[in-house]
């Protein structure tokens, strides 16, 4: 396990594995920051967004999409340091209102782009967050999954069959499998995958191994654990920090692991960026299709 030298997140999320690149993407949510680290070299670059970006995916046409606070974006990352903000969509102000923005979010296996939305006051439990669907060819559809307290966890069987979706309030510390209209981008026949309630951590950022395994970022636990496609328990690997926030495959053999973190303010490795070989490979992130 190594980790990563010259960096420290308040909120650490969406770490993406750009083949095309062979880099590394991730992003701190209050700072506004957009991270890149070669693979080859180390070398780290940021940018500084124009609003808070809380996940990103990489687009066919060059750039990023990203879930941001007040829409879907795409985004251009110039020499400078500054990034070049478009916006592609936005629910409607009554589901994207005043203290609310996107989490977590990733393509699915065919590029259609997917966030969910959150009230940032966590300890209001307002169970106003939704999760959305956007494609350049449809547009923006949703909410298709409502009442999420904070939508997170999200991911694809390597078939593309199975959607993985989570709450990770303290109030919830769920995660569901729903079945996947791959040609209509639809979930239905929502059913519970986990129910961490009483156990180790609240189920946050996820990834999907080569296996068909869930492997979940146990925030507050201090580990990222795997679970069978059955639901079972199969490995826990314990971090240097207590907030694990959102894991990823990649590296040429996407073999690699790449984990970001929250730091609560208690100092030590909280806000750090992990890498691991955890042992199995994960499958390509499907880039973004504008059209």
């Amino acid at each position: 396990m190594e980790i990563v030298a010259g960096v420290h997140c308040a909120t650490g999320e969406s770490p993406m594995w750009h083949a095309g690149e062979q880099a590394w993407y991730w992003v701190d949510i209050p700072a506004r920051r957009i991270w890149r680290r070669d693979h080859a070299s180390g070398e780290l670059r940021r940018w500084l967004a124009p609003e808070m970006v809380a996940c990103i995916a990489g687009s066919s046409d060059g750039g990023l999409v990203a879930g941001m606070e007040s829409g879907i974006f795409h985004l251009d990352l110039n020499d400078d340091g500054s990034v070049g903000a478009s916006r592609l969509a936005v629910p409607p102000a009554a589901e994207l209102g005043e203290g609310m923005r996107f989490n977590d979010g990733r393509c699915d296996r065919q590029g259609r782009f997917w966030s969910g939305t959150m009230f940032m006051d966590m300890g209001a439990a307002r169970a106003v967050g939704g999760l959305y669907r956007y494609s350049g060819r449809d547009g923006l559809h949703g909410p298709v999954v409502s009442n999420m307290l904070t939508q997170n966890g999200l991911a694809w069987s390597p078939d593309g069959k199975t959607m993985y979706l989570s709450d990770s309030h303290p109030q919830r510390r769920m995660v569901w499998a729903f079945d996947y209209d791959v040609d209509a981008g639809l979930p239905h026949d929502q059913r519970v995958f986990l129910d961490l309630n009483g156990q180790k951590g609240r189920p946050d950022g996820a990834a999907v191994d080569a296996d068909g395994c869930y492997w979940t970022c146990a925030n507050d636990g201090g580990v990222v654990q795997r679970y069978t496609p059955a639901g079972k328990l199969d490995r826990e690997i314990e971090l240097p920090m207590a907030k694990p926030s959102m894991c990823a495959f990649g590296g040429p053999d996407l073999d690699l692991l790449l984990v970001t973190s929250i730091d609560p303010g208690t100092g030590g490795d909280a806000g750090a960026v992990v890498l691991l070989r955890p042992g199995v490979k994960g499958v390509a992130e499907t880039l973004f299709l504008r059209d």
